[in-house]
């Protein structure tokens, strides 16, 4: 029988030996000078080999141990060999499975599908930051109050919205796993109401006459590039989503029909958004400039992808204007309460440009050419009203 001082003297020889200890456990050295325990077996009238473990990790008492196991399964009908591969491939499983793969895979896909840069990186923070304590864990073995207990340490930091958000995530995590073939319920549906509700913040924005002249006259004096000098001013004409401005391509705009058709990306849904005459002379005088790029507003470094979702915001605070003034998502509010309260367009109109859900009586969704005509003339009589105050000062 073996000891540990004999293993250790054992020394390799040209070709891999065994040094045999008791009921079919041995000690194989190989040329390298590295030692593996291994099994042997007879299984069905045939002899049969497996190997344990790597030595030193696994010492003398331990390999004794688990043949002792394998003789055991042996004895009942089983096949060491067989087993260790069932355990292999379900590590594997195991491991290609978390949380944290598949929530990446999604992530990953979306990527693809053209998730913007930002959203990818607050995403991929979600699955490396906030929720790391379940990235390792077995998708079908998160519960629901596994993941309640790691969205309540984001509670804690005071960061209700991103509790939130990570919950909404998972879910979605949990669904597309579903639906791949991975099945684990869907624990975050469970967990609808459960968390604190955040205090609203609306997005910053301007809606006193004196001051969105203010506004216009600053935006009109940017000296940037003529590409952030074109959305600064077509941001609060046309009202969009941000990223909906940014990503504009030249092939959705009709300048003979003053019309700018494309997929909103919230809803993904179609969406027409009228041009006044001043957003045409806007377009007219940049479409030289950045007509070489499928985008109206391309980005500094790269003509291939559209300008940064960051830079209408950081024009309008190298203008003065912080994030408690206006944003670049503030002009849909802007333009909410003005064309309701003070140019008394009717509020279907206004919902309808705004890419809002509207239905009608019936419970129905408008298409996208609802309305249209009435909703060129109230875009056309928006720009003019922001002319107006903008050049109220004679300026």
């Amino acid at each position: 029988m073996l000891t540990d001082t004999k293993i250790r003297t054992l020394k390799p020889r040209q070709s891999a030996y065994r040094v045999a200890d008791a009921n079919g456990l041995c000690i194989e050295v190989r040329p390298s000078g590295a030692k593996a325990w291994r099994y042997r077996y007879r299984y069905a009238g045939k002899p049969s080999i497996i190997t344990i473990a790597e030595y030193p990790a696994t010492g003398l008492a331990d390999a004794r141990a688990e043949r002792d196991r394998l003789r055991a399964l042996v004895k009942g009908g089983g096949n060491p060999s067989v087993a260790a591969k069932i355990q292999r491939a379900a590590r594997i499983e195991q491991a290609e499975t978390t949380f944290g793969v598949i929530a990446t895979e999604f992530l990953d896909k979306r990527a693809k599908d053209g998730l913007s840069t930002g959203s990818v990186k607050r995403e991929r923070r979600l699955i490396e930051k906030d929720m790391a304590v379940l990235k390792d864990i077995p998708i079908r073995d998160v519960t629901a109050p596994l993941l309640l207990a790691c969205l309540r340490k984001l509670e804690k930091r005071g960061v209700v919205e991103t509790a939130h958000r990570a919950r909404s995530f998972a879910g979605r995590v949990f669904k597309y796993a579903n639906a791949t073939g991975r099945p684990c319920g869907n624990p975050a549906v469970d967990l609808i109401g459960a968390l604190e509700q955040p205090q609203t913040k609306h997005l910053a924005s301007v809606t006193d006459p004196e001051k969105i002249g203010d506004l216009l006259r600053a935006m009109h004096s940017y000296q940037g590039s003529l590409v952030t000098v074109a959305a600064l001013k077509l941001a609060p004409m046309v009202f969009v989503r941000p990223g909906e401005l940014r990503k504009a391509r030249w092939q959705d705009i009709d300048l003979k029909t003053a019309e700018w058709r494309f997929t909103t990306c919230k809803t993904g849904t179609p969406h027409i958004v009228p041009l006044p005459t001043q957003a045409i002379e806007i377009l007219k005088e940049l479409r030289p400039v950045t007509a070489g790029s499928e985008f109206v507003f391309p980005g500094i470094r790269s003509a291939k992808r559209p300008m940064s979702e960051n830079t209408v915001n950081a024009a309008l605070r190298y203008l003065g204007c912080d994030g408690d003034t206006i944003t670049g998502h503030g002009f849909r509010a802007m333009a909410r309460t003005v064309l309701d309260e003070v140019l008394g367009f009717r509020p279907d109109f206004i919902e309808h440009q705004l890419a809002h859900a509207v239905k009608d009586p019936l419970g129905r969704a408008y298409n996208r050419t609802a309305h249209l005509p009435q909703r060129k003339k109230m875009m056309q009589a928006w720009a003019d009203y922001l002319d107006g105050l903008r050049l109220k000062s004679g300026r």
